[in-house]
């Protein structure tokens, strides 16, 4: 079925209109960015054979966009380059919604608070990242700043480069974030190797080094909460 054949209440852009964008699927929302297909195939039609190209979970959230690169978009029929550049963009806007309109100045009381804040940001990178985030002494954020960026497995970055910012800020607190590009949050033995050196470090400076904290996809795990388990176990 042509997209003209559709009937009018149901085409994107008039579905939209009548009924709110809240109404229309992932592909519907795509095919208005798609605007036209290509011969044989509606935009709805082009913007389901984008969907398919990650799995299920992945496209219940289009954040997924910023992962598949203009090449691998371009091989889809119906997508050129101008449209692979638009999706991407798309991409990136999800992501940069996802990120607190005001963070500086919120309070940090524990590990679930650092999660909501940049847990979107990161669960669907493909590269570890390593972010620092600086406290003042009332636990206010005051930055937020990347510190190393890796590969799938690992971000290798040194235990003192935590620390220099919040050195340069005269600030007490930092915490450590990064992501586990597979999904699964549990800290490697490299991450509580990490962990503990850091915080010896932070002990000499006078900095607290409050938490490293690992995100996963839709999850995430406090080292130093995974440390204290093992301390109650006696390992």
């Amino acid at each position: 079925m042509k997209l003209n054949e559709i009937p009018s209440s149901e085409r994107p852009y008039e579905k939209l209109q009548m009924y709110g964008e809240q109404t229309l699927s992932n592909a519907e929302l795509l095919a208005i960015v798609i605007k036209t297909g290509k011969k044989g195939q509606t935009a709805i039609e082009v913007a389901q054979n984008i969907l398919a190209l990650q799995n299920t979970k992945q496209q219940e959230n289009l954040r997924f966009l910023q992962n598949i690169s203009i090449e691998e978009l371009k091989k889809i029929k119906g997508i050129g380059t101008v449209k692979a550049i638009q999706l991407k963009a798309i991409g990136e806007i999800c992501k940069r919604m996802a990120r607190p309109i005001h963070f500086l100045n919120v309070e940090i009381t524990s590990s679930e608070d650092v999660a909501n804040l940049i847990g979107e940001e990161l669960r669907y990178e493909k590269r570890e990242i390593a972010k620092v985030l600086i406290l003042n002494a009332k636990n206010r954020l005051q930055k937020i700043l990347e510190i190393g960026t890796g590969h799938i497995y690992f971000c290798e970055i040194e235990a003192k480069e935590i620390f220099i910012e919040a050195l340069k800020m005269e600030m007490p607190k930092v915490i450590l974030v990064h992501n586990h590009p597979s999904g699964d949050p549990m800290p490697s033995k490299a991450d509580i190797e990490l962990t503990k050196k850091a915080k010896q470090i932070g002990e000499l400076l006078n900095i607290q080094f409050i938490d490293h904290i690992v995100i996963g996809d839709g999850s995430y795990r406090s080292i130093f909460l995974e440390l204290q388990k093992q301390t109650r176990r006696g390992l």
